[in-house]
């Protein structure tokens, strides 16, 4: 498996940030490719993206949950993936928000490292549209189940 981890900084307090990430269906806003996320229940997704010009579908686990902290995941059928989020209270305005992916690569190991540039800049992508969403509106909501494996 690949690895790909990068963090940006908002200026929104933690319990927005956590509220906002855990709103899940709305993950089609910010995330490239993601066509939809299905919330079947506490710690089960359902995931339809355009991966490479291809449709491509997965459930995944949610194994860990610990509000404003942090929220792990595992692909448990489909294309296999992995990733956590992390969240860390700078101060009472400010949340650093680090998300880490681990994918298996479907290309040969010689295109290796464009895959995994094409991977890093979708996530660097994707946290700074997060930051956009997160910052320009009210949130609502809330998910606040923990989870420990």
């Amino acid at each position: 498996m690949e690895s790909v981890e990068k963090s940006i900084e908002v200026e929104v307090p933690i319990q927005e940030v956590y509220n906002q990430w855990t709103r899940f269906e709305r993950f089609p806003r910010f995330m490239e490719g993601v066509e939809e996320v299905r919330q079947v229940d506490d710690r089960h997704l359902h995931w339809i993206a355009e991966i490479d010009g291809k449709k491509k579908e997965w459930d995944a686990e949610i194994y860990e949950n610990i509000p404003e902290r942090r929220i792990a995941w595992r692909a448990t059928e489909g294309m296999r993936n992995a990733g956590v989020v992390e969240l860390l209270r700078k101060d009472a305005q400010h949340t650093r928000v680090t998300l880490k992916v681990d994918y298996e690569p479907e290309i040969s190991s010689e295109h290796s490292d464009e895959a995994l540039e094409v991977v890093t800049q979708r996530v660097e992508g994707d946290l700074e549209r997060f930051k956009d969403l997160v910052q320009s509106r009210a949130v609502e909501g809330n998910w606040r189940s923990e989870i420990q494996e």
